[in-house]
């Protein structure tokens, strides 16, 4: 009995493990027909997108074929329409050349006309000049019936003339030449050499008093502007100077009379160009850092100034102005170079008369510094100068130096006479001033116009900085005894027509040359 049961189990068991597989291999059969037909699927809808994709690049290749084609097509008429017109050009171009050509060919007819007539008149010419040096030899010998005198005599008596005036003139300039030798006593060889110099003097007040910035590009103009305008307002603000921008390319105008504050305005600006962060509260920190910077730069400006002139002990308000002049120029000259170029100047014209170096040097240096304070203060700026060396301990010496360098004051003492010759011989030097240089190159202008307004005159050359005038005279009309003459008619119409200091030599060369050639 139990063995049955037994085999029943088993065999239960078996055929349920049977049954299972079955099921099991129905299911995957199954899943394999569905998988085969799925994959059919997938094949078909490649297949259809592979046939679209193929006629989308086909239609695509047509279309830019077409699209070739027209362009090919453009191109060909447009080369077509190029050369056509160049045809066209050419042709006008050879009708032009024809016509020049018959131009040219009846100016040829017209130049042999006129050649053959010049020709006829040139025989005609010189018979009259024939028939005119018989007129002149006829006149020759009645004026010498009615003078009573020969040619030879009537020349004689005009070199005796002339060595007359000669001889006048060399003893003028004998006698000029022993007093000036003579005049040797101390205090008159000062003044005459403070007046001398003194006549180079001049006032000049003219004065920049913009600045330009240049931008990378146009763009920094609005960011410059920021929005509704609060980048510039708070940078004109901060600094006191008025912003132009306008139509100027890549560029920013600087305006006012502060020069400090301008250049505060300028390195501010350039610093929020580079930097690129630009608004209200970077603007103000930026400007009070600059301003910090530029106030060290003027002191240091200052002391630098007093230190190569060797001039000490000058008061810490006296150093600032000095350094200040940094930032003015006048008619393009630097005044803080300029005070220290009077500096040197004033203590070797000091040190040549035997007077004191350092005081000299020290009235040079501080005679401009009212011109680091006028666009605050009225007034010249002699005068303002001269309050400040006041205020600030100078001596009496110094302050009247100051205020007299102009005028503004009658000059009283040597010391102010060096001091405006100075200033006079830094500002009136060739290049040194803009407004100079032409006044300059206009005098040599009228000395060569003077002699080239004479007869014969081929060339003049005006040189040694118009203390001496060149005269080169053509040798067939200006003989060797007219030269001398010309040389003093030039001389005195320099005299009558020009304003100069000192003198002007006058030469004038007369040169013949004879050329031949030697052939074999």
């Amino acid at each position: 009995m139990n063995e049955y049961v037994v085999f029943i189990g088993i065999f239960c068991f078996f055929a349920g493990l049977l049954i299972a597989y079955l099921i099991q291999g129905r299911i995957a059969f199954r899943k394999i027909r569905e998988s085969e037909a799925e994959a059919d699927r997938c094949i078909k809808e490649s297949e259809k997108k592979a046939a679209t994709l193929i006629k989308e690049a086909e239609l695509e290749v047509k279309d830019r074929l077409f699209k070739l084609k027209n362009e090919f097509d453009a191109e060909t008429s447009e080369t077509r329409a190029e050369l056509k017109k160049r045809e066209t050009r050419l042709m006008h171009k050879e009708e032009n050349i024809d016509k020049k050509t018959e131009l040219l060919e009846g100016r040829e007819r017209e130049f042999v006309r006129k050649e053959k007539h010049l020709n006829k008149r040139e025989g005609k010419l010189e018979r009259k000049e024939l028939e005119y040096d018989e007129l002149l030899e006829e006149q020759k010998q009645q004026l010498e019936k009615i003078s009573g005198l020969t040619a030879g005599q009537a020349k004689e008596l005009l070199i005796r003339a002339m060595e007359n005036e000669a001889r006048y003139e060399g003893a003028k300039l004998i006698k000029r030449i022993e007093n000036e030798t003579n005049e040797q006593a101390d205090k008159k060889a000062k003044k005459i050499l403070a007046t001398a110099i003194q006549r180079y003097a001049g006032d000049f007040v003219a004065e920049r008093t913009v600045s330009v910035v240049q931008l990378p590009s146009d763009e920094m103009k609005g960011r410059i502007i920021g929005r509704e305008g609060r980048n510039i307002r708070a940078l004109e603000a901060a600094t006191g100077i008025d912003l132009i921008i306008d139509d100027t390319p890549e560029a920013v105008i600087l305006s006012g009379f502060n020069p400090v504050r301008r250049e505060v305005a300028r390195i501010s600006l350039m610093r929020l160009i580079s930097d690129g962060r630009i608004h209200p509260a970077r603007i103000e920190d930026i400007v009070k850092k600059v301003g910090k910077e530029v106030d060290t730069a003027i002191k240091d400006a200052g002391e630098q100034a007093a230190f190569d002139l060797g001039v000490h002990g000058i008061h810490n308000e006296l150093i600032k102005c000095v350094g200040k002049l940094k930032f003015r120029t006048s008619y393009a000259q630097n005044v803080l170079q300029h005070s220290v170029e009077v500096g040197f100047l004033s203590g070797i014209m000091a040190s040549e008369l035997g007077l004191n170096v350092k005081l000299a040097r020290r009235m040079g240096l501080l005679h401009d510094i009212g011109k680091a304070v006028d666009h605050e203060v009225e007034g010249p700026h002699a005068l303002i100068g001269s309050r400040l060396a006041k205020k600030f301990g100078e001596s009496p010496q110094i302050v009247h130096a100051v205020a007299a360098h102009h005028e503004d004051v009658p000059p009283s003492s040597v010391y102010a006479l060096l001091v405006q010759a100075s200033d006079g011989l830094s500002g009136a030097r060739p290049g040194a001033r803009k407004e100079l240089l032409e006044n300059y190159i206009k005098r040599l202008e009228d000395l060569e116009n003077i002699a080239n307004s004479f007869k014969g005159v081929a060339n003049t050359y005006a040189i040694q900085a118009g203390r001496e005038l060149r005269v080169i005279v053509e040798s067939n009309k200006i003989s060797d005894e007219e030269s001398i003459l010309l040389s003093r008619d030039v001389v005195k119409k320099i005299e009558e027509s020009l304003t100069f200091p000192g003198q002007i030599k006058v030469t004038v060369i007369r040169e013949t040359r004879a050329v031949e050639y030697a052939n074999k």
